[in-house]
């Protein structure tokens, strides 16, 4: 009954037959507790899968591999990590399944270098991964944006010969698109025999991840041709590519076929990118009636997307209404609090900023410290602003003071309007200075091969001076440099980035 009710996705009648099954003395065994640590998974009740892994305990199923690989699931996907990490330490055995389960939990959670650290693990174990497993994989370079770590991946794929499907050929697109290559995204797209919606919305994806607007859109009526109709993902892939390109008149017409052309109902994560495409372009007047007159219900990621344009184009009457909003929906995020101070701080508003300061104190809420990552000898080297913790610090520092005057020379200049501390000029030109991003590029020309792409990874937003700042580098060193920030890619080559200094 437990078991009948929880395929067929009834869980309060799973739960109460479970209940009932306790009360009435009845003891549980390894056929009824994984049905019961599924549902909780399912329902995310992390209470109850709590109270059944007490069972399995309490039972003397602490040892049976097939109850404990239900359980490192339901903590998992319950966001229990370190509780679902315990239970996969203290199994006797584990399977491919219960390794692949764990691989995605760390990669899921935003810990995918854990996660590679895992796959080296079961793989040292003697356990051989299979085609879904190797998609769990793939997914977790893709998160970390590992280019050596992706190429072995592939290497192994090609080795085993697993067949480019739909899904492990759209999970490679992604992948290499994520790990800086759209080129060889490209060329994984156009082996796969067989491309769906997903596929052809993953490589529209992706080239909008680097600023490829034009390619991007191309690829739209090659899929109608091929038979393949738009659905919700494709259009926010189009929209995104429009947005990160400034292609604003082609963004507002994708937008209007939608709905007329396709039958594709536009939901909040459309109206983000639309706003979003206008915000960017400077037509915040536009955005904000898009916003007032939409019927969908919106979201956090809506109002970020305006506050982010208010940024950029130092609105702050618009940047104030659009955080009341967002601080409604989400009173704790620190996020919000940061984005409107930079604003104030951009606009020389200290006493503002001093407001937002005191209202993150008052409720203890931590600003998102900003980290660089760069891979080297396939190993992630991290950064943060004035970091002095690396074992090469001396040598790191040595050579930005040396590219420093190289730069000078050919005209760079620090732009201080993106240190937003009330300090004098040289302070504000020393904090430039030490950014994470310079850091770890200065690492990376030290320890990569000359005239080899150096690739950086950050995890917020890169400021502008660091933008201009590589630009002119890629010149002086004649090297491709790659970073991939919170939003998209930029690829600077010979003095130009890729995003045309749109982003």
């Amino acid at each position: 009954m437990v078991g009948g009710f929880s395929k067929f996705k009834d869980y309060i009648n799973c739960f109460r037959i479970f209940r009932e099954l306790i009360r009435a003395g009845v003891r549980v065994d390894n056929y009824t507790l994984p049905f019961v640590l599924r549902v909780c998974r399912d329902t995310l009740d992390l209470r109850m899968g709590r109270m059944s892994h007490g069972l399995v305990c309490k039972n003397g199923l602490d040892l049976d591999c097939f109850v404990l690989a239900a359980a490192v699931d339901m903590y998992a996907k319950c966001g229990a990590i370190e509780d679902s990490r315990k239970v996969f330490d203290d199994m006797p055995k584990r399977d491919l399944v219960t390794w692949t389960v764990m691989i995605y939990a760390f990669a899921d959670s935003g810990n995918p270098n854990e996660a590679l650290l895992l796959y080296d693990s079961m793989m040292n174990s003697g356990i051989v991964p299979d085609k879904v497993a190797m998609v769990t994989v793939v997914y977790t370079c893709a998160k970390l944006g590992s280019m050596h770590k992706a190429s072995v991946v592939h290497d192994y794929i090609v080795g085993k010969k697993f067949s480019l499907d739909v899904v492990l050929g759209t999970a490679m697109i992604d992948m290499y698109a994520k790990c800086g290559s759209v080129d060889t995204a490209r060329e994984i797209f156009e082996r796969m025999r067989v491309k769906n919606v997903v596929s052809w919305s993953a490589m529209i994806a992706a080239y909008g991840y680097h600023g490829c607007g034009r390619k991007a859109l191309e690829l739209f009526p090659m899929m109608l041709d091929s038979g393949v109709l738009p659905n919700k993902i494709t259009f926010v892939s189009l929209l995104y590519a429009c947005s990160h390109a400034g292609l604003v008149d082609e963004g507002r017409q994708f937008f209007s076929s939608m709905w007329r052309d396709f039958n594709v109902k536009p939901d909040v994560k459309h109206y983000t990118c639309v706003v979003d495409l206008l915000g960017r372009a400077g037509k915040l007047d536009e955005a904000w009636e898009l916003i007032d007159r939409m019927t969908v219900e919106k979201d956090e990621a809506l109002w970020g997307a305006l506050l982010g344009a208010c940024r950029v184009h130092s609105n702050i009457g618009l940047a104030e209404r659009a955080a009341e909003s967002l601080l409604q929906m989400r009173p704790n995020n620190s996020g919000h609090f940061v984005l409107l101070s930079n604003i104030y701080a951009k606009a020389g508003r200290w006493g503002d900023v001093a407001k937002m300061r005191e209202i993150m104190t008052h409720r203890r809420l931590k600003k998102i410290p900003g980290w660089t990552w760069i891979e080297v000898d396939d190993k992630i080297h991290q950064f943060s602003v004035g970091d002095n913790s690396h074992p090469h610090s001396k040598k790191i520092y040595e050579m930005l003071r040396i590219l420093s005057k190289k730069l000078e020379i050919v005209g760079y200049v620090p732009d201080t309007s993106f240190v937003l501390h009330d300090v004098d000029e040289e302070l504000k030109e020393e904090i430039l200075y030490t950014h994470s991003e310079k850091l770890a590029i200065a690492f990376g020309h030290i320890c990569t091969p000359e005239g080899t792409p150096i690739r950086i990874t950050k995890n917020l937003r890169v400021c502008g001076d660091c933008h201009t700042f590589s630009k002119l580098l890629s010149t002086i060193l004649q090297r491709e440099i790659v970073v991939r920030d919170a939003n998209r890619f930029h690829h600077f080559k010979e003095g130009a980035c890729s995003c045309g200094d749109y982003w």
